[in-house]
């Protein structure tokens, strides 16, 4: 693969061995990622590092007062640091490391300083120092070169994402809350380029990815991937956002690391402070949480729902509050370019509640009926269970464009996964199945056919609209006394048990209560016999005098549960 990359990431992972005893294993990253990143940025900066403070020295108390773009000119990269420290000067002064390495970090310009301090680090500072580990590590890190000159963009791109997998599947409880399994992002990352190959080959080309909910960065990571083995010559702008802290200081580092605009990964929540609101994308992936609730955001997403309609994002409506899966899809469709200007392809994670929750009318259903409608739904592909770290359940991939093939469109593609997984041999949390590369690549090829066959059904947009209406009628009755009916009052519970008993026993009691009871049904079905010459009564009021008058006429004293029992049984709906 790439000369020396599995010695580094060993390395770096050894390194962790230096964490046992303080911290548990599923705590390690806490520490190792952000010193890793630390190194990397101290080697970068390494070569520029006089020539900085310099710079800083000459333009302090002058009128230039920003001076960030002066001294990322000085170090090439978006990215600087003013401390007097270097991790080499850190290890040179033992007896204060804590407050050193404390003022190295907020040496770093403004960007740099919030990803980094979204790791939420300097709070194990003082931790590592009392456990007499902090010196230790630093040392340690020293010892591995991570120049430029030494280790590309592209090759620190790869250790980073490795030491994060790794680190993700030791604490494999909290993985899948921002880390998705690298076959999955594979498998989108090639469902949504797969019509694009012609285009993406073309030398100089440039592209955009965004990923709203990005976690870690991974999808970002895989789509370069995937366009660098295409064509190298071509580039792909990544952008992404997520409000969880340490995913974003992650996510940010791996762009930063990589040499990719740090102004692109954004910390914030995309519903109620999107970044990018004006941008407009080629390709779109996420993998937004399943299942959870919208109600810190539901005032602000109500408010723009009803005040912009389809000028907002949410114009098309909204689901119930414990699940805001369809929010996400909508906020990606309202960042599609127009189709005059190319069009955009997403591909969105889902569990089977967006594709089965709710009834016509229902804000789910609104939204699937206006997706359909558009014509921007182009497949479904189910995928198997067991694939993901914290859930086993079923999941499915929604890929949706403005700009469909021709032989696509009105046309919508099912596509059955389930099948196509291996077993593992050892589980990661809930993942016990993961998808190989000739599995991927047999349901990419499916897909691509568009033809039907065992794992594939095509069905027009037609197929999937159906609305719920409500008949309202007058409720018409009628009231009889007839054969059928008859037979339909012997039969009726309330009836049949006047010729049983409630005492246990048979006793003399019992069997003199089961003969009143026998002897009242003859009485009833006598009184009843001359109302035959009534036939069909329409009015309910008229049917239970004319009831009630019989029984009076026969002396029978019938109670008022019987009594509505007996009306029920002569009773038919037409």
């Amino acid at each position: 693969m790439i000369d020396n990359f599995s010695g580094k990431v060993n390395f770096i992972w050894s390194v962790a061995d230096l964490l046992r005893g303080p911290y548990r294993p599923n705590q390690y990253k806490d520490v190792m990622l952000p010193m890793t990143v630390l190194r990397r940025l101290d080697c970068v900066l390494e070569p520029t590092k006089d020539k900085v403070l310099a710079k800083q020295k000459a333009l302090s108390g002058g009128k230039v007062k920003k001076i960030d773009p002066l001294l990322c000119r000085v170090t090439g990269v978006p990215f600087y640091n003013t401390s007097r420290y270097s991790f080499e000067k850190l290890k040179g002064d033992p007896n204060n490391i804590a407050a050193n390495l404390t003022n190295y970090i907020k040496g770093f310009s403004t960007r740099a300083r919030e990803i980094i301090e979204n790791f939420g680090f300097e709070e194990h500072i003082g931790k590592l120092d009392k456990a007499d580990r902090l010196y230790l590590l630093v040392s340690r890190f020293c010892d591995i070169d991570l120049h430029p000159q030494e280790v590309s963009n592209l090759e620190m791109g790869y250790i980073f994402e490795e030491l994060i997998r790794r680190f993700n599947e030791a604490s494999n409880e909290e993985a899948g809350d921002h880390f998705t399994p690298r076959e999955v992002i594979r498998l989108m990352v090639n469902l949504i380029f797969m019509p694009d190959s012609d285009v993406l080959t073309t030398r100089g080309i440039v592209k955009t990815l965004y990923d709203p909910a990005c976690g870690t960065g991974g999808m970002l990571s895989a789509a370069e991937d995937y366009v660098r083995e295409l064509n190298p010559d071509a580039r792909l702008e990544v952008f992404g956002q997520d409000y969880n802290p340490q995913a974003y200081a992650i996510c940010g580092s791996d762009m930063m690391i990589k040499g990719q605009d740090i102004e692109h990964i954004a910390f914030g929540d995309s519903f109620t402070d999107d970044r990018f609101p004006r941008h407009r994308f080629d390709y779109m992936l996420a993998n937004p949480p399943f299942g959870v609730e919208w109600k810190p955001e539901a005032d602000f997403i109500k408010r723009e729902h009803e005040e912009q309609g389809f000028g907002g994002r949410f114009g098309a409506g909204l689901p119930r509050i414990n699940d805001g899966s369809l929010l996400f899809l909508q906020h990606m469709i309202s960042k599609m370019k127009d189709p005059k200007e190319g069009g955009s392809r997403l591909a969105i994670v889902f569990n089977g509640s967006p594709l089965f929750t709710g009834a016509a009318g229902s804000g789910e259903s609104e939204i699937r009926r206006w997706i359909i409608e558009n014509d921007w739904l182009e497949a479904i592909v189910a995928l198997p269970d067991q694939l993901f770290y914290n859930t086993g359940i079923y999941t499915y991939l929604w890929i949706v464009t403005n700009r469909k093939e021709p032989g696509r469109r009105g046309k919508v593609q099912l596509v059955d996964g389930t099948g196509f997984f291996k077993k593992m041999r050892k589980s990661l949390g809930n993942k016990r199945h993961e998808v190989c590369d000739d599995q991927r690549d047999d349901i990419t090829r499916r897909y691509g056919t568009l033809k039907e066959g065992e794992h594939i059904r095509v069905f027009d947009n037609e197929d999937f609209g159906y609305r719920r209406i409500t008949v309202e009628r007058p409720l018409r009755l009628n009231f009889a006394v007839d054969k059928d009916r008859i037979v339909r009052l012997a039969e009726t519970k309330a009836f049949a048990n006047l010729a049983t008993s409630k005492k246990r026993k048979d006793t003399k009691a019992a069997k003199a209560e089961i003969e009143a009871g026998r002897k009242l049904q003859e009485e009833i079905m006598a009184a009843l016999e001359p109302l035959t010459s009534l036939g069909i009564v329409k009015d309910r009021d008229e049917f239970s005098k004319h009831l009630t008058s019989a029984f009076k006429k026969a002396g029978i004293k019938v109670p008022a549960a019987l009594f509505k029992a007996i009306l029920m049984a002569l009773l038919a709906n037409y």
